[in-house]
């Protein structure tokens, strides 16, 4: 205790340190990076998994060589041979061409389940109107409609956006619409209360609230528009992966077969890396919860 009429103690208070930024404490990693290195560390997992498997398959299975090619025969035939180079060249022009239609039935597929959902949503005759449909195109194998498409829209860009655009869509609506009627009562409530119409609720409310389900659709319709691809090239086009894969079949060159499932598997894989990747950092931005009270 200080005398009387002396100056008083001051005891001196730490400075406030630096904030912390989104609760991640100084001196350690960000969310953000570890959700990163834990998508990249799973594609990594897969990676290491496809081969474990496709070798073992093969001793297992007991494949004879000249028709099951490992690992070390497509890297030679891609990356070592002596016409290794032209092999590349052809290999992945040839994807070029299936990533170009993956991504034209992708584009399609995907915009149609956003409008259809969104009219689900919005209204149950449509709802009433499009899930039968479909259900149909769903139900019906795609090598049994692609006649009827050929002859409805020839054999072009137009046949591609259908086919894969069919592969994409029904997982995706669905997803989509799950995603929408997850929002929050309260938060609809809201804004119905605050004047706003269901269109309103569906963008300030419920696409916001699909935002994870929107994702998870887009994970699962990237492998889906390159296989509707695949198809579309096979039964209509003539070109892409889809086709080299049934020429060379047709010709016994099965090294080459089997580098073109592989390239096309390992686009497959880092499509959907990529979209995990996205996915992480949108959600990170903008709040998985998004919508919910």
């Amino acid at each position: 205790m200080s005398a009387p009429g002396s100056a008083a103690t001051v005891i001196p208070t730490p400075a406030p340190g630096p904030v912390p930024v989104d609760g991640a404490p100084r001196g350690r990693s960000h969310p953000a990076w570890r959700r990163v290195g834990r998508v990249l560390l799973d594609a990594a997992a897969t990676t290491v998994v496809v081969l474990v498997a496709w070798t073992g398959l093969l001793a297992v299975f007991d494949v004879s060589p000249y028709v099951g090619k490992g690992p070390a025969q497509v890297w030679e035939h891609l990356v070592t041979d002596a016409d290794a180079g032209s092999n590349r060249t052809e290999v992945l022009g040839l994807l070029g061409e299936t990533l170009a239609d993956a991504s034209i039935g992708f584009v399609v597929g995907m915009a149609a389940a956003l409008v259809l959902a969104a009219a689900i949503v919005l209204s149950r005759t449509a709802e009433a109107a499009i899930m039968p449909v479909a259900m149909l195109l769903r139900s019906v194998p795609l090598i049994a409609l692609a006649p009827i498409i050929v002859l409805l829209v020839g054999r072009g860009v137009a046949s591609v956006a259908v086919m894969s655009g069919i592969v994409v869509l029904f997982p995706a609506l669905v997803t989509i619409v799950l995603g929408l009627r997850s929002a929050s009562p309260q938060m609809r409530d809201l804004v119905t209360v605050l004047g706003g119409g269901p269109r309103t609720v569906l963008r300030l409310v419920q696409l916001p609230a699909a935002l994870p389900a929107v994702f998870a659709a887009v994970r699962i319709s990237v492998p889906g528009a390159i296989t509707g691809a695949l198809i579309a090239e096979w039964l209509a086009t003539g070109g892409g992966i889809g086709y080299g894969v049934v020429s060379a079949v047709g010709r016994a060159q099965n090294t080459k077969v089997w580098a073109l499932v592989v390239v096309v598997t390992l686009a497959s894989l880092v499509l959907y890396t990529l979209a995990q990747l996205v996915e992480q950092w949108v959600l990170a931005r903008f709040g998985p919860a998004a919508g919910r009270a």
